[in-house]
């Protein structure tokens, strides 16, 4: 199946070897998203409210990069590494999904750098594109 890497503009070096986004047939995967900055720093170091909202922004530019809005998004998992942020976090994540809600889960973990405090990856149904 045809795959094609989403890398939105202004997209930092990853970590890891990954892209932020891949689509195939249509659906778009996105990678987990951390609370980095383009040189893969934490941003907004203890606060979880806006650690989420970078975060869900980063997301939201990969989607409209592959022609999508957060409305197609139809699966987000959520990791956190501290039950304490749960409120701030859905507060944030009701700001970006206002309406019908995609289905998620949320778990609690380490993550990949001690400041960070969530990490989101994502699946979008966007449509084949002709």
């Amino acid at each position: 199946m045809p795959q094609t890497a989403i890398i939105p503009p202004g997209t930092g070096v990853p970590l890891a070897p990954y892209v932020p986004g891949t689509l195939a047939d249509g659906v778009l995967y996105v990678s987990g998203t951390l609370p980095f900055d383009k040189d893969n720093n934490v941003v907004h170091v203890g606060d979880a409210a806006a650690q989420t909202r970078h975060v869900l922004t980063t997301i939201q530019g990969v989607v409209q990069a592959a022609g999508g809005t957060m409305a197609d998004v139809t699966m987000n998992h959520i990791f956190i590494t501290d039950w304490a942020n749960y409120a701030k976090i859905n507060a944030v994540y009701a700001e970006f999904f206002p309406g019908s809600k995609p289905a998620r889960f949320c778990i609690q973990c380490g993550l990949v750098k001690p400041d960070a405090l969530v990490e989101i990856a994502t699946i979008a149904h966007i449509g084949k594109k002709a």
